[in-house]
């Protein structure tokens, strides 16, 4: 589902965000990457969506080498994808129906059909019965909740989630990757940045390590302790 090649990021400051990394996750699974605030972590995430692109080296992403995607191929690669952020980055105008349909709407789906998705994906972080509120009527919680089926909604291949927890307490963090967990069990490929590493743990899933954009440790679920 995804392979680094030798991948380095440099910005225009002259940061090294990545540096030679190489790296393989196959279709289906969950994985965590971490590593101190400033590891790359982000940046990782940020070229899998083609938000940055590589200095050098290759992303290929379901086969797709992502450096021949031009801008206007962006947006049919980024359907193949879910994005969860920390800040939930939700339309506050909007109610969570229309926050989760957004991606339907874009993509050219029936409404017909976006109203079946979307409640679907409403009913399986649990939220169903919230669909005509307003974000801000919502606990934090239940916003990440929100920002998680509108990643869904659009049933994508790989889910990608930049410190999905990072406003949460321990038990709604741990909530909230278990839902991550579950989508993982139907075939969707996880990939997760995150500095909570008792968490991790917790997860038993395979954890990549990152030190100054460089990859330290690659860790399969049976070694995380």
């Amino acid at each position: 589902m995804i392979r680094f090649d030798q991948v380095s990021k440099r910005y225009a400051a002259g940061q090294e965000a990545l540096s030679q990394l190489s790296f393989h996750i196959a279709p289906g699974e969950m994985v965590f990457v971490t590593g101190h605030s400033g590891a790359g972590k982000s940046t990782l995430l940020k070229l899998l969506a083609l938000i940055e692109r590589p200095t050098r080296g290759t992303v290929t992403l379901d086969g797709q080498n992502l450096g021949t995607v031009g801008v206007r191929g962006i947006p049919r690669l980024r359907r193949k994808l879910g994005m969860v952020f920390q800040d939930h980055r939700l339309l506050l105008d909007r109610s969570v129906f229309a926050n989760v349909e957004l991606p339907l709407v874009i993509a050219g789906v029936p409404p017909e059909e976006r109203a079946r998705r979307v409640r679907a994906a409403l009913d399986k972080v649990g939220l169903l019965a919230y669909e005509k509120q307003p974000p801000a009527l919502l606990s934090t919680g239940e916003q990440q909740r929100v920002g998680i089926a509108r990643a869904i909604v659009a049933k994508p291949a790989l889910l990608i989630a930049d410190e999905p927890t990072g406003n949460l307490d321990p038990q709604l963090s741990l909530e909230i990757m278990q839902l991550f967990a579950d989508f993982q069990q139907v075939g969707t490929t996880v990939v997760i940045a995150s500095h909570d590493l008792m968490l991790i743990k917790r997860m038993k899933k395979r954890v990549i390590v990152l030190d100054h954009g460089r990859l330290i440790a690659d860790l399969a679920a049976e070694e995380v302790a």
